[in-house]
């Protein structure tokens, strides 16, 4: 249901540390967290709606070779 800071970089392949995360958090951006006394933890729900929001949807329409 929850995943630590090291489980969400495990998540990402490592393109986003632990640093980036804590960084973040610090700024008030990326992911949302929930904070109870010095654990952070990520709701699993509230990742996978954040990759929904950051999806990069590329047009099929006018890929390599299509000719005009």
């Amino acid at each position: 249901m929850y995943l630590t800071a090291e489980e969400v970089a495990e998540r990402y392949r490592e393109a986003i540390s632990v640093g980036t995360l804590r960084n973040w958090r610090a700024m008030r951006v990326g992911p949302p967290f929930l904070k109870i006394g010095k654990a952070v933890l990520y709701p699993r729900q509230a990742l996978e709606e954040w990759d929904r929001k950051h999806m990069v949807a590329c047009n099929s329409t006018h890929g390599i070779g299509a000719s005009d």
